[in-house]
């Protein structure tokens, strides 16, 4: 089984190594890059390959009468509208799992150079001052560690955080016996959040978790708590979140996205205690060839009448 025809929006040619290309070539008549998703291109395809931040809403699905299967080149899909796609019978698939170990790692180590100040270390050293005076900085051990969301990548940090000697918290939308037999606590969000010195944020971006942290929670927290964002911005009430950061009791580490907009990133960004990082620093040689090995193959296995990953 082949598609009639595959558009790709969003993924430029360098996304995806030659050999993956050429595997989904060998499985469509017709393969269209465009640039967006409403051009008209897109309206007689059977398959549309997207990137994680490509907007295809009910809109554009219900122009498209051909559709068939969304494959989405990242875990997050609250750029898509998945109901509106099972309403017209179209599977979407996304990637999960590929980055765990990548974004996990990642949260300790924009932490370790936060909480130890390192690039100035590093910057003080190339100096050759080795021994400037009010340098300190702060341990992870014994602190309230709190993860909210506890898939893959929450039960990772999690596991990290223990090996840390943290105190770790965790709140999700079910309990997990096997961390809580492993000493990790339970609580409710209001609670985790105001308890809180670091809080790592790992919950799905979907119109339930929109505004989790919302103004409430994030004015009870602690003074000086840090909180790590590896999802999307819409999980936090910005306007509370920059009276915070205004009053630079709180940080927020985050990789850059788009999920804010110009307003926002131009509000947000002039705090030092809004510390941002490129997305690419999250992506190891090891997670970029799990993404493009799993996208090709729920493709593959979407033809065999065997799909995977599928989120609706």
């Amino acid at each position: 089984m082949r598609f009639t025809k595959v558009v790709v929006v969003g993924i430029d040619e360098t996304k995806l190594e030659p050999a993956y290309w050429q595997r989904i070539e060998s499985l469509a008549d017709v393969l269209q890059r465009v640039d967006v998703v409403g051009e008209k291109l897109v309206v007689d395809a059977d398959c549309l390959l997207v990137g994680f931040e490509t907007v295809v809403d009910a809109v554009t699905i219900e122009k498209m009468p051909n559709l068939k299967y969304i494959g989405v080149l990242g875990t997050a899909y609250d750029r898509v509208d998945v109901a509106a796609a099972k309403d017209r019978g179209v599977i979407v698939t996304n990637l999960p799992g590929y980055s765990t170990e990548a974004v996990a790692e990642w949260v300790f180590g924009v932490l370790l150079e936060h909480l130890r100040n390192l690039s100035r270390a590093k910057q003080e050293a190339a100096k050759g001052n080795y021994g400037p005076a009010g340098f300190s900085g702060s341990e992870i051990m014994g602190k309230v560690f709190g993860v909210v969301g506890l898939g893959r990548i929450g039960t990772r940090v999690v596991e990290i955080a223990l090996g840390f000697n943290a105190d770790v918290r965790y709140w999700s939308r079910t309990r997990k016996n096997e961390m809580e037999t492993r000493g990790v606590k339970y609580e409710e969000l209001d609670e985790l959040v105001r308890q809180a010195d670091f809080l790592s944020l790992h919950v799905t971006g979907t119109s339930d978790t929109e505004n989790l942290l919302n103004r409430e929670r994030i004015m009870g927290m602690k003074t000086g708590a840090i909180i790590v964002n590896t999802v999307s911005m819409r999980t936090i009430d910005v306007d509370a979140l920059e009276e915070r950061l205004k009053r630079g009791d709180v940080t927020l580490i985050r990789m850059h996205s788009r999920s804010l907009t110009g307003e926002q990133w131009k509000r947000l960004s002039r705090y030092q205690n809004m510390v941002v990082y490129p997305a690419f620093t999250n992506v190891t040689n090891e997670a970029n060839q799990a993404r493009e090995e799993m996208f090709v193959r729920n493709v593959e296995r979407f033809l065999a009448g065997k799909p995977e990953n599928v989120i609706n």
